[in-house]
Formats: C-alpha cells, structure tokens, sequence
C-alpha cells in the first residue's frame, strides 16, 4: 500500500484544516487506517483511528473534540478533519495503515505515508 498524504500548511491559530491521505495499491477497504503526528524534538504519537468500514473511530484524549477522522472508499482517502488549531498542534502528520484494531502504537501499523507538515502560529 502506497500512501501520500497532504493538505497540511502554515495557518495561524484558531482555524481549520482537512488533511487527506490517499492509498493506492492493495485493496484500501481491508485495512483500518490511522494518523499520527510527530512534533519536533518529541516521538511520534497515536491521534486517531477509523475502521476499514468507517463504522468505529477512536481518538487520543489530547484530540477529541477537535478532531474528526473519516474515510471514502470510493475514493481510497482517508480524511482528518482539525478544528480550532493549536500552536501546540504543530507537527508533521502522518496517516498509516494497519491490519489490527484499538492499537495506538507505531509498531502496530505497517505502511506509511511520507507526512505533511501542519505549522500553526499564534
């Protein structure tokens, strides 16, 4: 599975931001897909999930509310939907891929994207 994520930029505090990462390759429908964030100088951290159907989600507790994770199989892309931007959300994103469910750990995914960096100023 190849994954390429975007919509990440320089936007000031308080806006939104839809980040998307699109798949191609094997089947997208049969994996469960998750995002990540990496801020600098810090390790890469779990922000949310959506099953391969879309029925279930979970989040962090750091994003709830804030954060809204969905998918279009139609279209092989999962979403990640920012709500009132933080300058503590600054960080590069990541989407991935996984097989298992309710997992928040790196090890647990196994195809990643490359990341887009979402820069928010205050």
């Amino acid at each position: 599975v190849q994954l390429q994520a975007s919509g990440g930029g320089l936007v000031q505090a308080g806006v939104s931001l839809r980040l998307s990462c699109a798949a191609s390759g094997r089947t997208f429908t049969r994996y469960n897909m998750g995002w990540f964030r990496q801020a600098p100088g810090k390790e890469r951290e779990f922000v949310a999930a959506i099953r391969w159907s879309g029925g279930s989600t979970y989040y962090a507790d750091s994003v709830k509310g804030r954060f809204t994770i969905s998918r279009d199989n139609a279209k092989n892309t999962v979403y990640l939907q920012i709500y009132s931007l933080k300058p503590e959300d600054t960080a590069v994103y990541y989407c991935a891929v996984t097989t298992g469910w309710g997992s928040r750990a790196v090890y647990e995914y196994d195809y990643w994207g490359q990341g887009t960096q979402v820069t928010v100023s205050s």
